[in-house]
């Protein structure tokens, strides 16, 4: 435990640690993406599966921002602007989740047999949110940027933070 908090001292740690959650969305957003544009699942990949990956991709992002809100954000906001409620990467977060809710009901629906899913369907809820979450991964990322950071806090001060 000690280890893990003198890294936390390294301002590109943040950084780093959030670009891995952040890069694990964006395959899975690939994944998804490219049937719905293609109107075909990935090879060796039922209905079912794809579905299921569709949720868990929900369910994940849903979590993530969550924890975000609940328990880094407002440790960063007593300094940095851009992580405050009315702002920049809350509002992506609100923008976000309009489009990324529809899109879970969609495949709820396909899921429980109270839709047939449709590729072009699929592909016109994710245009909904797609270019603000992929603008969202990108900015808390450079936000989390050692430059960045040194701006803020004292390296004492990141060790003490909750990530």
């Amino acid at each position: 435990m000690a280890e893990a908090k003198e890294m936390i001292g390294d301002p590109d740690v943040m950084a780093e640690h959030m670009e891995l959650f952040h890069n694990r969305f964006r395959q899975t957003w690939n994944v998804l993406y490219a049937a719905a544009s293609g109107s075909k699942r990935p090879q060796g990949m039922s209905i079912k599966q794809l579905l299921n990956v569709g949720l868990d991709f929900c369910e994940h992002l849903h979590m993530h921002h969550t924890i975000e809100e609940m328990h880094i954000f407002p440790v960063l906001a007593r300094k940095m602007p851009a992580f405050r409620r009315e702002l920049q990467l809350l509002s992506q977060h609100k923008q976000i989740h309009a489009g990324l809710d529809q899109f879970q009901a969609y495949l709820q629906d396909c899921t429980a047999g109270e839709r047939e899913l449709r590729m072009p369907e699929l592909k016109s809820l994710m245009d909904g949110f797609g270019t603000v979450l992929w603008t969202h991964l990108s900015d808390e990322v450079e936000q989390l940027g050692a430059p960045n950071m040194r701006k803020f806090w004292s390296v004492e001060e990141m060790k003490a933070m909750p990530m």
